[in-house]
This record gives structure tokens, sequence and C-alpha cells, in this order.
């Protein structure tokens, strides 16, 4: 590989001359075979073709420090072919991050740090967690994205001079399983468009999934395709040969420094299980163990003669990346000082937003804006709408607040008053995804790991199907990112049942860590929003109409602001005329209500109010959210000995684990029909006469 027109990194010509290269690389090699021999489970395979790749950018090029993994300024790399986790587990241990061999050890196992794929939270130095092919990559143009914005709102200069404290690189490992994915397109199209010249991906071009060889099933000019989407493509590059991977870093490293620079894609041809002599280059060594006879002729080919889990200590030095990394840090870190000095205010906005701690005095100054607007505001409006204008109060107090939707943002209203969009060209703080919910979902989950934002995006809620997998993720990493839905139920009309969620709403319930709200007016809204906001623990869904509801409280502003209160335990007591009758001989029953048929339940009261018999309205617009709240207030908001009924305009068993086996439910078991929506709520039995009718019975 010539290299007349960049020179070699000089540790790695030093390496080279040291005759240490290789060493190195099967280090990575055979800590990987030896981790995945003893679990008796795992992919030698990738991490062992990919081990040349990794020497050269962990030893060479990557900017990070292992005594402090979450150094704001480091270079974010992401395995999104999260199954060669023993690649990312080897290079953290002979980097010298807090994870030893005896971590190594447990590759695989209860509670270990090095689990089956990478997990965020579980090991230092694990920046996302990947496994299902693609959202790694999805992930990482969210981190790029983020570091772009970020640059643009807090770089400066001083005399002509950039004072730069963003500027890191986002580097991604990928293999042809990611780019078989669909979301490979979504989120490389719009990577291109946006010029994230900062992301440079390696694809690892082994020609080999589970199945075998990939000729028979995936047959795309890679290279061309990513060339048509606007990206700096270096092709042809040898993946065992590592001047070739350094050089080629080199050019992707000048590219991200021009003006107008494009993302890389380095392609890498590789073999899987390179060096292992009898099983390299085939199926078979991508995700089992080698076997004993395997491991050892491996042992012979590659003359490493050390016994498991053993690494010489000249090899080891050679790796050790504690001190250049803490020089990187503290060079970052006088910058900073240095930027401090000269925008004292900028330096602090910086350092909270880092910290994901929202602004002081803001959940005092949020309630004030709140309380004046539920007192303006008493008009029948969609909660899409009443979500807008929430959002024109919460973008104008944080900054932080980054917004989206995929093609729908003039009907899922996510575009608050002070909307700027986000060009290739031009920072903001609203981003177009285009038709591509998945992409959104998983580009929010990487700018939410890499901190400075809070993003939110919106949809229809009948495609938050599309983004299932990227909001299970998120959940799974407890990560804050919001998610709007709007368009709910039957009551969006005339578009039907294509358009109509029906199994949506319990189906996201059933999400661990998800919390999912359905408010039921502008009180219910703004509950909705500033807990989203305040959740730090994980994402939420919020799920709002396309039509206009009434306001359910209005009576005073103590009033209103007891039924935010409620609102923010996600369930609790609308009405009762009944609260305080203990006769065991009184009629009485309970009417559970979210969303939009919150106030059929209130007329539905009003009646029965009129007929004598006892009734407990209890608006429950996050079910997540009142089940973990004391059992105690769960017992008076629902006491165990009322007969209750649920309204819901979806699918209804969910509701049983409120109203027993044997309580009544009105809901959505069939889907929906193109009819505006007050002939479909009629047609589908969800009205007042009938949860007059309901309750009487059940009472």
């Amino acid at each position: 590989m010539t290299t007349s027109r960049i020179s070699l990194s000089n540790a790695l010509s030093q390496h080279l001359k040291l005759g240490l290269v290789p060493k190195m690389a099967n280090a990575i090699r055979m800590l990987s075979a030896d981790a995945v021999e003893k679990a008796k489970s795992g992919h030698p395979g990738a991490p062992m073709g990919m081990a040349d790749m990794a020497y050269v950018l962990w030893a060479h090029h990557m900017r990070h420090d292992p005594l402090t993994p979450d150094w704001f300024n480091r270079d974010r790399f992401v395995l999104s072919n999260g199954h060669a986790s023993m690649l990312i587990y080897a290079l953290l241990h002979l980097t010298g991050y807090e994870l030893t061999l005896d971590d190594i050890k447990q590759f695989r196992q209860f509670h270990s740090k090095t689990p089956g794929h990478p997990e965020v939270g579980m090991t230092p130095g694990v920046e996302t967690t990947t496994g299902p092919l693609g959202q790694g990559l999805a992930n990482a143009v969210g981190m790029a994205f983020a570091e772009k914005q970020l640059a643009a709102e807090f770089n400066q200069a001083v005399d002509g001079q950039p004072l730069n404290i963003v500027d890191h690189h986002t580097y991604v490992f990928i293999g042809d399983g990611c780019l078989m994915e669909g979301i490979s397109h979504e989120v490389c199209s719009l990577a291109g468009t946006l010029r994230l010249s900062k992301l440079i991906v390696l694809y690892d071009d082994n020609g080999i999934s589970i199945d075998g060889d990939v000729n028979g099933w995936f047959t795309d000019n890679t290279p061309m395709r990513f060339k048509a989407y606007g990206w700096h493509v270096i092709e042809n590059i040898d993946g065992h040969d590592v001047e070739a991977i350094d050089y080629a870093l080199h050019q992707a490293k000048l590219e991200s420094g021009q003006a107008d620079g494009k993302p890389t894609l380095i392609c890498c041809r590789t073999r899987i299980g390179h060096g292992a002599p009898n099983k390299a280059g085939g199926h078979d060594v991508h995700g089992a163990p080698l076997g004993a006879d395997e491991l050892a002729a491996t042992r012979l080919a590659l003359d490493w003669s050390h016994p498991a889990f053993e690494i010489p200590a000249d090899i080891q030095n050679a790796w050790a990346g504690q001190e250049k990394g803490q020089a990187s840090r503290y060079a970052w870190q006088q910058t900073f000082e240095r930027y401090r000095q000269h925008f004292p205010t900028q330096a602090a906005e910086f350092e909270r937003r880092m910290r994901s701690q929202l602004p002081q005095g803001f959940s005092q100054q949020l309630d004030n804006l709140r309380q004046t607007q539920c007192q303006t505001m008493a008009t029948p409006i969609a909660t899409r709408r009443a979500s807008q204008c929430v959002l024109d109060v919460l973008a104008e107090q944080l900054p932080e607040l980054f917004g989206g939707s995929a093609d729908l943002t003039g009907s899922n209203l996510t575009n608050p008053k002070n909307m700027v969009r986000a060009l290739h060209d031009q920072a903001g703080n609203h981003l177009s995804y285009g038709v591509r919910e998945f992409r959104m979902a998983a580009m929010m989950n990487g700018m939410a790991l890499h901190g400075g934002f809070i993003p939110y995006g919106g949809t229809f809620l009948t495609f938050s199907d599309y983004s299932r997998n990227a909001i299970r993720m998120a959940a799974l990493m407890r990560i804050r990112v919001i998610h709007v839905f709007t368009h709910d139920s039957i009551g969006l009309g005339e578009d039907g049942p294509t358009h109509q969620s029906i199994e949506h709403i319990p189906s996201l319930r059933l999400i661990p860590n998800l919390d999912v709200w359905r408010p039921a007016d502008l009180v219910e809204t703004w509950a909705t929003w500033q807990t989203a906001i305040a959740r730090q623990d994980g994402p939420s869904a919020l799920v709002f109409s396309r039509q206009n509801l009434p306001r359910l409280v209005t009576e005073s502003d103590v009033a209103v602001e007891q039924q935010w209160q409620g609102a923010r335990k996600g369930g609790y007591i609308l009405a009762d005329n009944a609260e305080n009758d203990s006769s065991a001989l009184t009629q009485r029953v309970i009417i559970l209500a979210t969303g939009s048929e919150t106030h059929l339940a209130l007329e539905a009261f009003k009646q029965l109010n009129d007929k004598g018999i006892k009734c407990r309205v209890v608006s429950m617009p996050c079910t997540n959210v009142f089940d973990r709240q004391p059992i105690t207030y769960q017992n008076h908001v629902l006491p165990k000995d009322w007969p209750a009924i649920a309204i819901e305009a979806a699918q209804p068993d969910f509701w049983h684990k409120y109203v027993g086996r044997h309580g009544k439910i009105l809901g959505m078991s069939t889907y929906g029909e193109s009819a505006p929506a007050p002939v479909l709520y009629k047609h589908f039995g969800l009205t007042v006469d009938a949860l007059v009718h309901a309750a009487g019975e059940a009472s």
C-alpha cells in the first residue's frame, strides 16, 4: 500500500519496526476465541476478522481516556455488529478500562460486565447497546448529528483562532447484516444529506452470515450505494493490511476537516475467523466456539504460545492507553478553561447540559407558565394541539429540547413557535426526518446517549410499529427519549382502519420501562410533558388525539392544580360522589378512562348521579406511572371491593388488570372503519349511553 500522500502514524511505524503489530492484533483474536470457548457460546469469527481494523483504530486514531470513560470530547466508538462483542471487550481490557481478565473470563455469564451483546451502563467504555443489526449504525448517526449541532452552538473563536470544545469523531464497525437491514438505508441517506463528516464507518466485508456465503442473498454494490447517498467512499481496503487501514483512516479524517465534508465509508475486505486454519472464511466460525482442536490449531497458526487469557507484558504495555488518554483529556480541559475565561455563560450552560441537569429554577418557572396558560385556554382543543401549546413554552425554556417528525410536522404539531429546522449547513432545534420512523427513533437514541439534548420526535400512533424495536432499545438502555404519537384512535375518522390505532396503546404499555401517556386535556398534557422531561431513567410515549376534547376541570384554579397533581401520579380521582358513603348497600361503581374517552366518563357520571348511583371517575393518563405509586394510593383510587368498568378506544384486554376478569370494558376488538369520528364512536359503542348502561349493570 502506497502512503506517499499521508505518512503512517508514528506509533504504528514504531510497532511495525518492533514486530508488535501481529501480536497486538492476535491478542484480540485469542482473547475473543478463548472467551467464547470458555462460555461455550458466542461469535468468535467477527472479532478475529476485524482485529486488524480494531488495532489500527484503537491504538492509533481513537481519542479516548480509559480512566475517564465519560469524558465529553472523547471519540465515540459503536460496534454495530454487536454479536462481535468480544472485540470491544478485548479492546477495553487491553487499553486499560475497568475491565479485568476475570471479567473477560465471565463472558456471557450472569451479572457479568461482559454480556452477550454490548450494553451501555453495564461495561465501562460501551457507548450504546447493540445487537439488533443496523441500530448501532443508526445510533452513531444520531451521535454524529448531536456533535455537529453542539459544535455549531458552542464552538467559538478568539482573535480569529478557533476555540472548539466540541470536536470529536464517531467511529462505527458494521457488517453485512447491518447493511441488509433497511434501517441502514434510512440513516445513511440522511447522514449524507446532512454532511455528517465526522462520522467514519468501517465496513467488515467478510461475505459471510449465519446461513453461509451472502452472495446468494446480498449482492449490492455497497460502494456505489453509499456514493449515491453523498458519502466519501474508500474502496478495496485489505482489512488485514494495517498500513492500508491506517492510510484510509487518515483520508477519512482529512475529509472530516473539510468545510463541506462528507461522512466516510471505508470498505475493508476481511476473512471471518482470520487465523483459524480450518474454519476461517466459512459460516461455521460465525456463531459457535472454535472447539478445542481448532483453538489449538489457531494458536499454532498465529504463533501464540501463551495459555488462555494470558497477555504477555510487552503486548499489554504496547496496548496501554491510559497515559495517552489522560494527555488527550488534559489538553481538552485546558482548551475548555480558556473557553470559560472568554465565554463564561456559554461554558456554564455547556456543563449543565452535559450533566443532564435542567436549568436552575426551571420547575417553578414552568409551573408559573403552565398555570397562566391553563387559566387562559378553556376552549376544547385536540391534545395534539395542547401538546404544541406546551412545546411553545418548553422550547423557550430548554435549549436542549430537540424536536422532529417523520414527515408529519404539521399533523403531529411538533413544531414550537421558535422552531428552526436543522439542515446540512444550518443548526436548529428541529429535524425533518422524512418518511422514516425507524430512523428517527434510533437516531434519537443516539442523540440522547451522546449527551446535550433531550430529543423528541413525532409520527402517527399506528406507525409506531415501524419504530418499535428502537423504542424497546431506549427502554432497555434507560435513556430519556420522548415519542410523540398523534391520531391515536378511531377518533381520527375518515382515514380509516389503516391509520386507526387499535392494538398500539396496550402493546406499547407492555414494553418494560416505557411510560405510555394518553392525556385527556390541556392540564393532563402539561402533566404528561413535565413528567417526561423530568424523567431521566427511561423513554416516554406521549399519545395525543386528532379531535378536539373539552377541558375536564374549569371550576377554579385550585381544582385545576389538583387535577394536574393527580395526573402526574398516572391516575387520580376526577369525579366522585361516593367517597364518604361506606354503606355496603349503596350502589357504586368506578369508571376508568383515558384520553378522548375521559369526557364521556364525566358525562356518564352526571347521569348516574341523577339516577342515584354512586360513581367515581378515575382518569388514568399513564398506567405505568400509576403502577409505581405506593399501594396505599392505588387502593385509595381503586378500592378493591368496588366494581369497575373501563373505556378506551383501543384493544380492551389490558384493562382486566384493573377491572378484574369479569369487569366490563368498552373498547375496540376489531379494526375501525372510514367515517367521521362521531359516527364511529356510536357504531362501536363508545358512548355515554353505553357507559351508563354498563355502570348500572355493574353496580
